[in-house]
């Protein structure tokens, strides 16, 4: 009787404070999703970013190629003399033409005179294009002296072109006619509609041109006006072709821009909008990245933040009920132990699950902080493979080989560097399930440091090793130990963020026990003894994008080695972490 009335006097007061915190605990998780969303949509439209930027360039490229040619036919000696008043053969100009269509897959290549009509063409009795093209944009631009070109569909064929002009000029330096070049739009899609990303392209009129994605094609954001003149060639596709642009939703969440849509099936419902213009071929580039990936991770990072809570105020309402339980009896007192003790059990079990999550969510947000920096180690390359590969052709064709062997080699050695920072990406974000074993040490080294280098360059850290010559054989995990280094890598960065001098020194000492040694010229530890402890951080609020767990994990991984972690103040200034790990023989690994 006792009990009931202690209870009913201190149930109201209890059932509030339960309803503050819950209250207090969702706007948490909330503060969390939104700011785990502005992280992660970030990290998304850096890589649409460089996604489009590289289809950009793409494209590009293959029309400078077809740029390019038009400039190098206008001073053709067959030609030249067909519409500078010489003479000329127009059997043989139209047998360049065609040869030069043929090896480039150039649509249609005409030689026009100064009035636009049409004097030899590569195809001349296909009847691909008019006879009198003086009234069109690239012809126009071409009269005035420069470059002309022009996107557009050949009326009649439903085929879409680009075209480019280049002028000739007679004796006196006034313009005498041109060459106009123009290659089919689709065999240039075919090259990259296997993206996963939606890419596509739009005209000036909001039209869209080129795509990856053939339901996009002729959609127009804009309403048209397509009335022209007969037999000539349009700036846009046929009104019976124009459809308008699918319907969608935008919204601007943390940032960046979202569009949501439900009327084509192969576009993503949710994705993230980025563009980017492309004054050269008045186009602009637009880019559509599935944005639910990203969503979901935020939810999920806010669901464990808020579990998180639930959980600490799990606890404390635990050890109120035990105190409550202590003032009206002692049976309720061993019921609420009985109780805590099956909680905290169930709790256990799902920790377990928990430290399993966290490493690998480790390992990810990791893998997230080097992601540009690991895209620009690829696309710098993948550029440089590029333009090697395009002059290598070029020196073929005129015959020096050994120009094009240089070539070749440099293309080899940068192949193999981007198949070495795969392969270290590949092997550092797997879930690692094989037991302890031996490790090479300096192999996971020169793997962390291959994953770590952009971000050294770009934070401007100076990097000394003293290693000695390998193999040098330690009892670890080679993903755990991967990411241990890269965890006191990443640490010591973020402390010299500041500083005048950044310089990160690594050294390996092999005695009975193999010690590595990372040690920074930060400002130090200001708690050696707390460093180790789960959710103790020293960086500034806001700044970190963890919680506190990096060291803690580490700690934790390299007990399991069987080995030791210690941390401490340089003399000279700076934090100083070393990892001792039990040597292994390297006769053991013959046998």
């Amino acid at each position: 009787m006792v009990g009931a009335e202690f209870g009913a006097r201190f149930m109201r007061p209890r059932l509030i404070a339960i309803c503050a915190y819950l209250a207090a605990v969702a706007a948490f998780g909330v503060v969390v999703w939104w700011v785990a969303l502005g992280a992660a949509l970030g990290q998304l439209e850096q890589r649409a970013q460089a996604d489009l930027s590289l289809a950009s360039d793409r494209l590009v490229s293959q029309l400078q190629s077809y740029r390019e040619l038009a400039v190098l036919l206008a001073d053709h000696p067959s030609l030249v003399p067909l519409v500078t008043g010489g003479s000329g053969d127009v059997q043989k100009a139209q047998d360049v033409l065609l040869s030069a269509a043929d090896k480039t897959g150039s649509l249609e290549i005409v030689l026009l005179n100064q009035r636009g009509a049409v004097v030899a063409q590569s195809h001349p009795f296909e009847n691909v294009t008019p006879r009198d093209l003086g009234q069109t944009a690239f012809f126009e631009r071409a009269s005035q002296g420069g470059l002309g070109s022009l996107h557009a569909q050949i009326e009649g064929t439903g085929v879409r072109s680009f075209t480019f002009a280049a002028p000739i000029f007679g004796m006196d330096r006034k313009f005498a006619g041109a060459v106009a070049v123009s290659l089919d739009l689709e065999a240039v899609e075919t090259d990259w509609r296997a993206s996963p990303t939606v890419v596509f392209f739009t005209d000036a009129s909001g039209v869209v041109f080129v795509s990856n994605r053939t339901e996009l094609l002729y959609r127009s954001r804009e309403p048209f006006n397509l009335l022209r003149a007969p037999g000539q060639i349009a700036s846009q596709p046929s009104a019976a072709q124009l459809t308008p642009f699918f319907p969608f939703r935008s919204n601007i969440w943390a940032g960046a821009e979202i569009w949501a849509q439900d009327e084509l099936l192969y576009l993503p419902t949710r994705a993230l909008h980025v563009t980017q213009p492309l004054p050269l071929m008045n186009l602009q580039g637009e880019i559509l990245a599935d944005s639910r990936e990203a969503e979901q991770l935020a939810l999920f990072q806010a669901l464990v933040a808020g579990a998180l809570g639930l959980i600490l105020g799990a606890a404390i309402l635990i050890l109120s009920e035990r105190r409550r339980g202590f003032l009206q009896r002692i049976a309720v007192e061993e019921e609420a132990n009985a109780r805590l003790e099956a909680r905290v059990a169930k709790r256990t079990a799902a920790l377990e699950q928990a430290q399993q999550e966290l490493l690998q969510a480790s390992k990810l947000s990791a893998l997230g902080q080097m992601s540009a920096g690991i895209s620009h180690e690829l696309n710098q390359p993948l550029m440089a493979i590029r333009s090697f590969a395009e002059n290598g052709e070029e020196f073929l064709r005129r015959g020096k080989a050994d120009v094009a062997g240089e070539n070749l080699g440099r293309i080899n050695e940068l192949a193999r560097r981007m198949g070495r920072i795969i392969k270290n990406l590949r092997a550092f974000s797997r879930q690692e399930r094989e037991p302890l074993g031996q490790v090479d040490l300096l192999a996971a080294i020169e793997a962390v440091l291959d994953l770590s280098e952009s971000r050294l360059r770009h934070e401007g850290v100076r990097l000394t090793r003293a290693i000695p010559e390998g193999p040098i054989f330690v009892h670890a995990g080679e993903v755990r130990l991967q990411q241990v280094l890269i965890n006191l890598i990443s640490n010591a960065v973020d402390a010299m963020e500041d500083q005048p001098e950044k310089h990160l020194s690594l050294s390996v000492t092999v005695e009975d026990t193999v010690c590595v040694s990372v040690r920074d010229t930060g400002p130090g530890l200001e708690d050696a003894e707390k460093i180790f402890d789960p959710f103790y951080s020293t960086k500034e609020v806001g700044r970190s994008e963890g919680m506190g767990l990096g060291l803690s994990i580490s700690y934790g991984l390299v007990q399991s080695f069987g080995g030791d972690i210690r941390g401490r103040n340089h003399p000279e200034g700076g934090a100083e972490f070393t990892i001792e790990l039990t040597r292994e023989q390297p006769a053991e690994v013959a046998a």
